[in-house]
């Protein structure tokens, strides 16, 4: 799991991290690029988030950076986010109490399962302040993107993605 104060921390660093000027750019070059699923109340969260990827070499799509959308929920926003998340490499799900509560993250997710593949669906379960996992059932299906320490003794550590029931992973870096 991610702790969300480690993702509230990345998300200070943000200055500090030049991210792509647009997504077509990252595509071009052969970047990993991925649609964030999240809630809008998790912002600092999905912040943090893109920050930690784009260490890792990756672009991360958010619906509320994007200024094409309308400021309001509309029937364009759904057409568009459905466009993102097929036209982008990976689905990310930020796993949060807000998130698992949303009206429009179950459907976000529910659109990636029927239009991607599996493996390209990846749930980031993170741990609020008091220790708890906030999830529902149906998240279980996906691989996850962790915080990880090498056990070869080399004292790596770092973001790594693993299979649904696995303990060895795959460095984000990677991928």
């Amino acid at each position: 799991m991610i702790k969300q104060r480690e993702l509230r921390a990345a998300a200070g660093r943000v200055s500090r991290v030049a991210f792509a000027s647009n997504l077509n750019e990252a595509i071009a070059a052969g970047k990993a690029t991925a649609f964030l699923c999240h809630s809008h109340q998790d912002r600092n969260l999905a912040i943090g988030l893109k920050v930690l990827l784009k260490e890792h070499g990756w672009d991360l799509y958010i619906d509320w950076m994007d200024e094409e959308l309308p400021t309001a929920p509309t029937k364009v926003t759904a057409s568009k986010i459905k466009q993102k998340i097929a036209e982008l490499t990976w689905f990310l799900f930020l796993a949060t109490a807000n998130s698992v509560k949303s009206r429009w993250c179950p459907w976000e997710i529910g659109y990636a399962d029927a239009r991607k593949p599996n493996e390209r669906i990846v749930i980031i379960p993170t741990e609020d302040e008091t220790g708890v996992w906030h999830g529902n059932e149906y998240l279980q299906l996906y691989r996850r993107i962790t915080d990880a320490i090498a056990t070869d003794g080399s004292n790596k550590s770092g973001l790594a993605l693993f299979e649904t029931a696995a303990d060895t992973g795959t460095w984000v870096s990677g991928l």
